[in-house]
């Protein structure tokens, strides 16, 4: 049941898509995509979403260190 809910949201988002601009068609289309691989969890599309940055350890210490700090 929820494989058709999503399936339908994928055509439903596509229809839409037809009428819209060049950039929002993309975007759509991108969602309709991710509709997809929900309502076949078979069917894996690739990574759709950009990986987090890997988030310093610590600032460098030229930052902290100045003639004005005590």
């Amino acid at each position: 049941m929820e494989q058709e809910f999503y399936q339908c949201l994928a055509q439903r988002v596509r229809a839409i898509a037809e009428q819209a601009d060049p950039f929002t068609r993309g975007r759509l289309l991108d969602l309709a995509k991710r509709y997809d691989a929900k309502g076949n969890p078979t069917a894996r599309s690739g990574a759709t979403e950009r990986p987090l940055p890997v988030p310093r350890t610590r600032p460098p210490a030229s930052i902290f260190s100045g003639p004005g700090e005590a």
